[in-house]
């Protein structure tokens, strides 16, 4: 019998109780789960009415309930006799995810790049609710994870929304862009005039790579495919008007995304190239983080290997900048070239 509260609702109340107190190393009894209900709901409620709407969780299995039986004998009040019952114990929720599982997820959150620090508290709340009370994670320090005097862009998941609304509908959006100045803010991106720039755009696919959300587009006035980063993108419109076909853009038809990534690690648009450089071994680990398993390594000496990848040549030049006194680029001798001029104009830089 339930007092104070809505009887109807003992079944959703017991299940709360169970997704906030229960896991595989907490099970709760059924003495535990009515001492649970009369201390946080007000209600009283006899053993017989915890077991049926436990039943009725297991049987319908909807929700992950868990449980293990014990064997009681009890006297029929009847005849007296001992009976044999099945009684329901050790129940627990099994959540959909595992608290290693919902870390990773919130760590993606709390380390991305584009998300303002304010919806960054929002969602890890709502993800920490899909955990009990055992599971820890603090949203305390979030700002020490990020700068707090630059300025976020709060549009983000309006234009999120917006995108994949078009992308599901085949409609082109327009939009501004935005770049940050020396203070620390984001402008608007100009045109040759001095106006604002108004962009007019075919999208395809939303990636994520590096913390960073793009946009794997077609910029309407030409053919090829560009990318825009998300969190720059402000004053989103959806538009009445089809984007182009597939087929009317370059190198999109066919296209393999997480081969395209790979090509692409700082999503520099054009095409990519076979490029081969030296590097010693204990680099080995640090190409494959970038270039994955796409990368083919053959030994030379001196602890030495050539990799050769598939990439687009803007990024290998920005990548090999970083690696500068460790690598040697090959081919293509482009390549080679940009990358040797990069090392001679850093040079100048610090020439008197």
């Amino acid at each position: 019998m339930a007092i104070g509260r809505p009887k109807k609702m003992i079944n959703m109340y017991i299940l709360d109780i169970l997704k906030h107190y229960t896991d595989a190393e907490h099970p709760m009894t059924q003495k535990e789960i009515q001492q649970r209900l009369e201390t946080e709901y007000d209600m009283i409620v006899d053993r017989k009415a915890v077991k049926a709407n436990l039943e009725d969780f297991i049987n319908d299995g909807t929700y992950n309930i868990d449980y293990a039986t014990k064997i009681r004998f009890s006297p029929n009040p009847k005849t007296g006799e001992l009976e044999k019952n099945e009684i329901l114990t050790g129940v627990y929720y099994n959540a959909e995810f595992t608290d290693s599982e919902l870390r990773l997820l919130m760590d993606s959150v709390l380390f991305s790049k584009s998300i303002p620090s304010t919806n960054k508290s929002e969602i890890l709340d709502k993800l920490k609710d899909l955990s009990n009370k055992y599971f820890k994670f603090s949203t305390a320090n979030i700002q020490s994870y990020e700068s707090t005097d630059r300025e976020m862009n709060k549009e983000l998941f309006y234009t999120i929304e917006i995108l994949d609304e078009a992308i599901k509908n085949g409609l082109q959006v327009k939009f501004l862009y935005n770049e940050y100045g020396a203070d620390k803010k984001l402008h608007h991106r100009l045109n040759e005039d001095g106006e604002v720039r108004e962009y007019i755009i075919n999208p395809y696919y939303m990636v994520a790579t590096g913390g960073k959300y793009y946009l794997i587009c077609n910029y309407d006035k030409y053919d090829n495919i560009a990318h825009y980063r998300l969190d720059r993108i402000s004053n989103i419109e959806i538009l009445d008007t089809p984007r182009k076909a597939k087929n009317q853009v370059e190198g999109l038809v066919g296209l393999d995304i997480a081969r395209y990534m790979n090509e692409h690690i700082y999503m520099f648009h054009g095409k990519s190239v076979k490029a081969k450089f030296e590097a010693p071994k204990y680099l080995i680990s640090d190409i494959l983080d970038y270039f994955k398993a796409d990368v083919n390594f053959k030994e030379l000496e001196n602890d030495q290997v050539l990799a050769t990848v598939k990439v687009n040549e803007t990024d290998m030049q920005l990548w090999a900048r970083q690696y500068c006194g460790q690598i040697k680029m090959i081919e293509p001798q482009s390549l080679a070239e940009a990358c040797k001029q990069d090392l001679l104009d850093a040079i100048k830089l610090y020439e008197d």
